[in-house]
């Protein structure tokens, strides 16, 4: 006799949010296979939900391939690919469980948007403090992330959410060794990635203080 339960339904790339820090740093290619402080800064950025963080920091111009893949999609893709992908999407699912994944080696390779203010020719300033991002994929879910709920509670509480923002600082430093240091938390909206850019550049009247 057949077993008639149907297979598990694996999620969809859709199911999935494309987040990501970033910040400014001396050298935004690193790696780092300490999975266990990964998931502390997953915890203290996204909170109670599953998914995937990219164990690389990367340049913005690292972030989509010349064919126009995503690290995000290259993420969820290696996943995907598991032998045990249904055991793997479930705890993700059911216990909000993370995975670290490492890019494939392409994506250490430059490649300039059409949008090349991020480049020294365009902004020097970004010779000297280079911007980087740390990738992550999150489950959507109802819940709020932790990064957004300490930046709503900013307003009555300055001094908290620097306080906040320091541990996040000193959360990355395994794969972001200092002086690298973190801007903020956004979406990347692939339709339009040259939002990240605009946040970097309104970033530059800061760093003349630095």
């Amino acid at each position: 006799m057949s077993d008639s339960t149907p297979p598990p339904t694996l999620p969809a790339l859709t199911d999935f949010a494309c987040f990501c820090l970033y910040g400014l740093t001396d050298n935004p290619y690193r790696q780092a296979a300490d999975v266990a402080r990964f998931g502390q800064l997953y915890d203290l950025v996204v909170g109670p939900h599953g998914g995937v963080g990219v164990g690389s920091t990367l340049h913005p111009y690292q972030l989509v391939s010349p064919a126009g893949v995503t690290v995000w999609y290259a993420a969820f893709a290696q996943l995907y690919a598991q032998p045990g992908r249904d055991a793997l999407f479930g705890a993700l699912i059911e216990e909000q469980a993370r995975y670290v994944v490492v890019p494939p080696a392409s994506f250490a390779d430059f490649h300039v948007w059409p949008d090349a203010r991020l480049t020294s020719a365009a902004n020097p300033v970004f010779s000297h403090y280079i911007p980087f991002v740390l990738p992550l994929l999150v489950r959507k879910g109802p819940g709020a992330l932790r990064w957004d709920t300490e930046a709503a509670a900013a307003t009555a509480e300055p001094e908290r959410f620097r306080t906040y923002r320091n541990a996040v600082n000193e959360a990355l430093r395994f794969v972001q060794p200092q002086p690298a240091f973190v801007l903020g938390f956004a979406g990347f909206d692939e339709q339009h990635p040259t939002r990240l850019i605009d946040r970097f550049i309104a970033a530059k009247p800061l760093l003349g203080a630095l």
